[in-house]
């Protein structure tokens, strides 16, 4: 049966990454982890839908091996920095005579909170609930069985460029995949990555990827808001290149093994001989001035991340400080650089443990990997979108045809 497996595909600018996993017992069993390099995607989008499905296809391929069932249960993320959210609110009155409020007025709640203005070209891709209020008092999380005369919720309504959505799910299908939900990649990552403990206190996760980077936060448990920025890791190995006149790749391979995020804490006497990361080079490099030129690009990027919090009112007033995910997270010193320019305490984020089957420390690498947090979040999303730990299975046909509602 497609419902025993789950296949969560991360669509990057630069990597695909695949975690499968199989219900044991209601808790998701890991299968397998893939990682293949990525083409025909530009910061987050796709920009070659026939370059972009074959690298899928080839990944997919892997996953098919172990079983021709789990491409038919693909959670894909979406990139793409063409996201607008906005909170929206639904109103209902509850016509029943006992005022016990059941599952379709929630229904209908949810509903009527989605029904926002959209231009012709936009897609909602998520209504995340915040809170239920009845007659007046908020912060509920499940109103069933309450009485009341009027319940409302509060969501954060999001929605992206349609045509991004269209080419995504295609280059999917076209790979042999069948696309059962489309998660922004920076929200399905905190699915595995932030604790409830985190999202209570008040924490933003950080997601840089190699061609965008993507904010989330959360406070008592709501989604506050979420964005999305065309900039990211790669943009640092690009600065590199240029300021040293070497390939992007050597650029990318030295900025991993010698980048540090602030240039002050390194030695001006250090030096990096070029000829180990592209035979054709000639003399070295001070490594402060590596450093100098990695510094000055995440600053860029953490300004942006700070000019989001500004706006959602959050700026330097999150307990649970910043979770720095994504590969672009793996610059050493980074959570020094993000210290000081936020004001806010910061780690590197992993995948949370504690929800799956105890195979899971065969794969410790890659749960330790702040660059696999999307793809392990994308099947915890579908493991709850199944229900496997409630005995739950909701259809194929159901996912189907929520996404074909979103979209025009």
């Amino acid at each position: 049966m497609s419902s025993n497996f789950v296949t969560g595909l991360d669509v990057g600018t630069s990597s695909l990454k695949v975690a499968l996993v199989e219900n044991r017992d209601g808790k998701p069993m890991l299968k397998a982890v893939f990682k293949e390099p990525s083409v025909g995607l530009r910061k987050g989008v796709i920009a070659d839908i026939s370059e972009a499905s074959q690298a899928i296809n080839r990944i997919l391929h892997e996953v098919k091996k172990i079983s021709k069932a789990a491409l038919k249960n693909v959670y894909v993320s979406i990139g793409t920095p063409h996201i607008k959210a906005q909170i929206s609110k639904g109103i209902i009155a509850v016509s029943r005579a006992d005022t016990e409020i059941y599952q379709d007025d929630v229904d209908k709640t949810i509903k009527a909170s989605q029904a926002v203005h959209l231009s012709p070209n936009r897609t909602v891709i998520h209504n995340v609930t915040r809170e239920f209020i009845v007659d007046g008092i908020g912060d509920i999380a499940d109103p069933l069985g309450l009485s009341g005369n009027r319940l409302e919720v509060s969501s954060l309504v999001i929605d992206a460029f349609s045509p991004h959505v269209k080419s995504l799910m295609k280059a999917v299908e076209i790979a042999g995949g069948e696309v059962n939900g489309l998660v922004l990649s920076p929200l399905v990552a905190s699915r595995s990555s932030l604790s409830k403990n985190q999202k209570n206190l008040g924490t933003a996760l950080v997601d840089i990827g190699s061609g965008t980077t993507g904010v989330c936060v959360y406070e008592e448990n709501k989604l506050i808001g979420v964005a999305k920025f065309p900039v990211g890791g790669a943009n640092i190995s690009n600065d590199i290149a240029i300021g040293l006149k070497i390939p992007v790749d050597a650029a990318e391979n030295l900025k991993l093994h010698y980048g540090y995020a602030m240039a002050r804490e390194v030695s001006t006497k250090e030096m990096i001989d070029l000829k180990k990361f592209f035979p054709d080079a000639t003399g070295s490099v001070s490594r402060r001035f590596v450093s100098e030129i990695i510094e000055s690009r995440l600053a860029e990027i953490l300004d942006f991340v700070n000019n989001e919090l500004r706006a959602m009112g959050k700026q330097s007033r999150l307990p649970g400080g910043v979770v720095l995910v994504g590969g672009g997270s793996k610059v050493a010193g980074l959570t020094d650089l993000v210290r000081q320019e936020l004001k806010l305490s910061s780690q590197i984020g992993m995948t949370l443990c504690d929800e799956w089957d105890a195979n899971a420390g065969n794969f410790a690498e890659f749960l330790e990997d702040p660059e696999f947090v999307t793809a392990f979040g994308l099947v915890l999303w579908g493991v709850d979108d199944k229900g496997w730990d409630k005995g739950l299975t909701l259809s194929n046909f159901k996912i189907k045809n929520i996404i074909k509602y979103f979209l025009p």
